[in-house]
């Protein structure tokens, strides 16, 4: 791969850039990085030599046609240590295994890296990539080439195919339980990601941590808390949260960004009870922060559901297990993984179209009610 002067990526050398260099035909290449008869030893090894120093690697799709080996996917996880994940994943496996596909899985959320690096990382070895890359479709594509990629929960841009969710479907189920249970004065505890993010998500006058967002009915702030909260913003399903608000009657609501934990989600709500005792219902920006929410709650000797109600979003095992047991806007995780493998299978055999209508879908949130709303 080629830098700039920055030492930023740029465009990776291709079969092309190879064929320029060493004279040869694009055949010619090809014949020489798979080893294919037809070709003089001396001539196989100098491409060889100018594709190492170009840094081309072939397309591991090219030469499954090539060789006929069978398809590898590329997996790109953020962090496994969110339960949700791993159950996603574990559905990819699954459904790519009953077609006889590898997987070749790169757990990115480590050391400052990101789904571009994961897709970099991965490229060389798979046929195509699927990934909850945080916002970096285009880029991935690009690097893949004609090879599909596969994103999740971000606009798809230039990629292959891509799974969004109905997240303002999700906001209206939590805003009528909350309404119907008679709670007015509510809280959304939302996510401040890492110090890297999409440029899409970056926090602008309309989202910015410290001011209200324009429309909403009610009293409503982002109020950062917690490491580089900062750069508090509003995420996709803030967002939806508070048009959904916008649009119903007066709700009271302050939203709290914090960092995606358990630890930092129960610190955040302990502090905002100190200061607004009277909250009386709680939407938690995922299941893992919920599950913070809740031993805060119980920190202030708030009963659940009596004093304040808990939704939690993505519906992990986790919340089974908690006490009381939560109740969550929930995804069938095994059909996420079994949608995103199905919709690669048809790019793949060519029964889809990269970038159709087709192949962009959209999922919905059930609301699975348990003890703590």
């Amino acid at each position: 791969m080629t830098q700039t002067p920055a030492g930023r990526r740029s465009r990776r050398a291709t079969i092309l850039d190879v064929a320029a260099a060493a004279g040869v035909s694009r055949q010619t290449v090809t014949r020489a990085m798979n080893d294919m008869p037809g070709i003089k030893t001396e001539t196989r090894q100098r491409i060889q030599e100018l594709a190492n120093e170009l840094g081309y690697t072939p397309s591991r799709f090219a030469k499954g046609l090539v060789q006929g080996a069978r398809t590898s996917v590329g997996l790109a996880i953020p962090d496994l240590t969110n339960p949700y994940f791993p159950a996603f994943a574990s559905s990819v496996v699954e459904q790519a295994t009953q077609r006889g596909w590898q997987v070749v899985m790169d757990d990115y959320g480590h050391g400052g890296r990101n789904g571009l690096d994961a897709v970099e990382h991965l490229a060389p070895h798979v046929d195509a990539v699927i990934g909850y890359l945080g916002g970096y479709a285009g880029q991935a594509q690009a690097i893949l080439g004609r090879r599909p990629l596969i994103v999740l929960d971000e606009e798809p841009g230039s990629a292959a195919g891509a799974i969004t969710f109905d997240y303002r479907h999700a906001a209206e189920l939590a805003i009528r339980r909350l309404r119907s249970a008679g709670r007015r004065h509510i809280a959304y505890l939302d996510s401040v990601r890492g110090p890297e993010k999409p440029a899409h998500e970056k926090p602008d006058a309309e989202n910015h941590a410290d001011t209200h967002v324009p429309g909403m009915a009610g009293s409503t702030d982002l109020l950062p808390h917690g490491p580089g909260s900062g750069d508090g913003f509003v995420t996709a399903r803030g967002r939806a949260f508070a048009a959904v608000l916008a649009e119903s009657d007066a709700l009271d609501c302050v939203a709290v960004a914090v960092e995606e934990s358990a630890s930092a989600a129960r610190t955040a709500v302990r502090d905002l009870l100190e200061q607004q005792p009277g909250i009386a219902g709680i939407v938690a920006f995922n299941d893992l922060v919920a599950s913070g929410v809740l031993k805060a709650l119980a920190d202030a000797g708030k009963r659940v559901p009596e004093d304040c109600l808990v939704i939690g979003m993505d519906g992990i095992p986790l919340g089974e297990q908690l006490s009381p047991e939560l109740t969550t806007l929930a995804l069938d995780l095994r059909d996420v993984g079994r949608t995103a493998v199905e919709l690669l299978d048809g790019l793949l055999a060519g029964s889809l179209t990269a970038g159709s209508a087709e192949a962009h879908l959209t999922l919905r949130h059930r609301l699975v009610v348990r003890q703590s709303a």
